[in-house]
């Protein structure tokens, strides 16, 4: 099986018959475009004058018996170059530098007269390419049988993957050799139902990050993810090859093209030093400017909510009651019994106002506040819920007039289970509701293994309809956080509304079966690489058996959660636990509260995929930095180089650091706090403990 993926698709360098180069601006990374005697594309990317990818093929395979993988002649070539610099609205810094150089490449099969150009972008910290489809006489519309974009590796990397699935991203991620992949992927993976073929694994998700033998760090992903499903990558773990696998739909095509449209970018951010790696704004910079012209509303937010106590097991319920004959837009709610522990009712959101007034937090995320909970039967049903209309217990109108008068926002949350069709339906009278209680940010759900139709979460249709709904909440003015959606792609350039997604494993699972202690110092190289992440860190209580049996223990200890502030970034930001516990610990949930959402600039001082990240981060618009330090299981000593600083000042540092005996397993919430004088010279070392990590404020 997994020579059968690949076997017909080898690239041969010998028969090259022309070839075209590209370098990047500072010269250290070279792209190689090629044709062969047959004429097969192909490129080849080096840096430093390590091979990074070897001979490759591209194009695609349309139905109809149509390739548009051989058979060319290189018809114009165009070179370009750009250096600018853009101010973002939110970010990782307020300014990001495009500097790039570009070839463009048309071609032409000899046969039939078709047309494909590759547009190839190199920067200095790594390689973007897209196809392009011209309109052309005899192709208007085509179906994609295969793409068969190679990446052909030099030797068997170590890998930090997942494995593919059309629907969920939100798994362990393991660290292995790619010749191990194939062996333990087994019993992880799932074939998905409703397609004519099961996915040919071994196969993984993208990003994907990889580090070679002779050092050199390499992720492979996607940008500007736009009408194109999701790629996969599948791999020949004996040729060390990964090949593009496009979700396909319901009946196993893997994309409907119009020509005059192209596709996503493929990316390779490559280079010798980790801390570049996440330093990397190639995947931004593949996107396009934003289509919003007033931006002015668009605002980073730090917020609570009525959601961790639907996970630690204390009877706090989404649903209102407990019947189950219950049906939307029939069953008047009035004459429905309550079952005691609704979490969304009018006082208990009062209490979560209050306290985020008083604390300073921006907004509350309230789960549950909308009928039709009791039916969530995810991907059974077409039409669960109402996005209009409240539970009884919950006062819309009376809670948006208290949140306005102490100052805060409450967040809308939109969970489909899925039913996506419905909630199109619903959408703009949905967002014509949150502009009349002037909610101004949404968090969408789309939990369940299967859309209604049998579509796929990573399928061309649903990647339409995330970008839909963001595109459609521009014109409204609301923010955009969605969960279990495909993987982003950098698109929050274009739609800066599109504040953050989940899309990966988050904090919810430390109340099912748990994340590994090294989750925290991956994520960063994988998921986050694509946009930020509503990972919902700062959880202080740790042992989540004191809500009740069976529940598993926080991978972290308290420091490193108020650490994932930094590490784990995204500028719609929760403090994700009980406020009883912030209460137990207000010395710590000092820290929480200081720390911004929104930065100037950010710089990566330590970083290895696996085992540790610290960073630095600037406050956007003020003289304030913050640090987070953070390791897998593992002890280690973080080294704070304070060089970031302006010159020939004096800041007052206060650290929040692991205990002398804190563990993440047995004493998890054994910190201390202490404050230093620093300046740019200094440089401080501080001890992290098993998956420990140190958080640090200067003012």
């Amino acid at each position: 099986m997994k020579k059968l993926i690949l076997s017909t698709l080898v690239f041969s360098s010998a028969a090259v018959v022309s070839a075209q180069e590209l370098t990047s601006p500072d010269n250290n990374l070279k792209l190689t475009f090629m044709l062969d005697s047959n004429g097969v594309p192909a490129y080849t990317l080096t840096y430093k004058d390590k091979t990074v990818v070897k001979p490759g093929r591209m194009g695609f395979i349309i139905k109809d018996g149509i390739s548009l993988a051989d058979g060319f002649e290189m018809t114009e070539c165009d070179y370009d170059s750009v250096d600018t610099v853009w101010n973002t609205v939110w970010g990782q810094s307020s300014t990001v530098r495009d500097n790039h150089k570009e070839m463009f490449v048309s071609l032409t099969r000899k046969d039939n007269g078709l047309k494909m150009g590759i547009r190839f972008r190199l920067f200095n910290d790594g390689l973007g390419f897209r196809y392009e489809f011209p309109v052309q006489p005899s192709l208007r519309h085509f179906t994609i049988e295969n793409e068969v974009t190679q990446f052909v590796l030099t030797g068997d990397h170590k890998a930090f993957w997942i494995p593919a699935d059309y629907d969920t991203n939100e798994f362990q991620t393991t660290t292995s050799k790619l010749s191990e992949v194939f062996e333990l992927s087994k019993g992880v993976i799932k074939n998905p139902p409703a397609t004519n073929e099961p996915l040919p694994y071994p196969a993984v998700q993208t990003p994907l990050m990889l580090k070679s033998d002779d050092g050199l760090y390499i992720n492979i992903h996607e940008a500007a993810l736009i009408d194109f499903p999701g790629m996969h990558l599948n791999l020949d773990d004996e040729n060390f090859v990964l090949s593009s696998h496009l979700t396909p739909d319901r009946n196993g095509d893997r994309g409907h093209i119009q020509t005059g449209s192209v596709s996503p970018w493929r990316t390779i951010v490559v280079s010798d030093d980790a801390r570049d790696i996440l330093a990397s704004n190639l995947i931004l910079n593949l996107n396009e400017p934003s289509k919003i012209e007033d931006t002015s509303w668009i605002k980073p937010i730090k917020y609570v909510g009525v959601w961790w106590e639907y996970f630690t097991g204390q009877g706090s319920t989404w649903a209102y009651s407990d019947e189950k004959d219950i049906v939307i837009g029939v069953t008047d709610y009035n004459k429905v019994k309550p079952n005691g522990h609704h979490g969304a009712n009018t006082e208990h959101v009062k209490e979560y106002i209050d306290f985020a007034a008083e604390h300073g937090f921006d907004a509350v995320l309230v789960e549950g506040w909308n009928q039709g909970w009791e039916d969530n039967q995810a991907y059974l049903k077409e039409k669960i819920y109402s996005f209009t209309t409240p539970y009884p217990d919950f006062d819309v109108e009376y809670l948006s007039d208290y949140a306005a008068k102490k100052g805060v926002k409450i967040i809308m949350h939109h969970e489909t289970t899925s039913s996506v069709i419905d909630y199109e339906r619903q959408l703009h009278d949905a967002f014509k509701f949150m502009n009349k209680y002037g909610y101004e940010a949404v968090k969408t759900g789309y939990v369940g293994s299967i859309i209604p139709r049998s579509e796929h979460h990573d399928g061309q249709w649903m990647v339409n309809h995330y970008n839909y709904v963001a595109e459609t909440a521009a014109k409204y003015h609301i923010m955009v956080d969605s969960h279990e959606a495909v993987r982003p792609t950098g698109l929050y350039r274009t739609y800066p509304n599109w504040l953050a997604q989940e899309s990966a494993r988050g904090t919810e699972y430390d109340s099912f079966n748990g994340n590994n202690p090294d989750h925290h110092t991956i994520l960063p190289f994988t998921r986050l690489m694509g946009g930020p992440m509503d990972y919902t860190p700062g959880i202080f209580e740790g042992d989540l058996s004191v809500y009740g049996p069976n529940k598993a223990k926080l991978s972290t200890t308290l420091a490193k959660q108020l650490a994932l502030y930094i590490t784990m970034y995204s500028p719609f930001q929760m403090a994700a636990d009980l406020k009883e516990n912030y209460m137990k610990y207000p010395d710590a949930f000092q820290f929480i509260k200081d720390v911004a959402v929104d930065w100037d600039a950010t710089y990566v001082l330590e970083a290895e995929p696996g085992d540790y990240i610290t960073m630095a981060r600037k406050e956007r618009g003020a003289d304030r930095w913050f640090v987070g330090a953070i390791t897998d299981e593992n002890a280690r000593t973080a080294t704070v180089s304070f060089d970031f600083l302006p010159k020939g000042k004096t800041y007052t540092a206060t650290i929040y650091a692991d205990g002398k005996n804190a563990h993440w397993l047995d004493n998890p919430k054994e910190y201390r706090i202490y404050t230093k004088k620093v300046t740019s010279k200094d440089k401080i070392e501080i001890p992290l403990a098993c998956s420990g990590g140190a958080a640090i404020s200067i003012e």
